[in-house]
């Protein structure tokens, strides 16, 4: 059985005298906290990853990327806080990026929704001026 560094028990087995002993007097112990291995530091790597193939609006995708992978250096050395003032850059270079991507997206969508309007209201207006050079010529 393998046990992880913060999960090895110091005494596996029992002992008469642990504890209290029958006369009533206590045997000092000892407790060992270990802290875990992993930092809580999310880095938002995927999320840049994400905006740097996908959302890159004027290389905020990129500059998130980079900004992620130096979170994450930051805390392999455990650099706490090095690790959590680049991972909160990341975050808000990733928001910049997803919603101005989206923003010019949909500002996209609507453009060609209005172009395809104006084209179709353009189109009638030419053939109803060609119906009627077509009467007045006629007569």
């Amino acid at each position: 059985m393998e046990y992880r560094a913060d999960q090895v028990p110091m005494n596996p087995r029992t002992y008469p005298y642990q504890g209290q002993k029958e006369d009533g007097q206590s045997v000092p112990t000892t407790v060992i906290n270990l802290a875990p291995n992993v930092l809580a530091v999310r880095d938002h790597l995927l999320w840049s990853l994400f905006n740097f193939a996908f959302m890159n609006f004027c290389c905020l995708g990129f500059v998130a990327l980079v900004f992620s992978v130096k979170s994450r250096d930051r805390k392999v050395v455990t650099d706490v806080e090095g690790a959590r003032h680049y991972a909160s850059t990341a975050r808000a270079l990733n928001i910049a990026a997803t919603v101005l991507s989206i923003l010019v997206f949909v500002i996209f969508i609507v453009m060609a929704f209005a172009g395809v309007f104006q084209l179709t209201k353009i189109i009638q207006q030419e053939q109803q001026q060609q119906q009627n050079y077509g009467f007045s010529g006629r007569n």
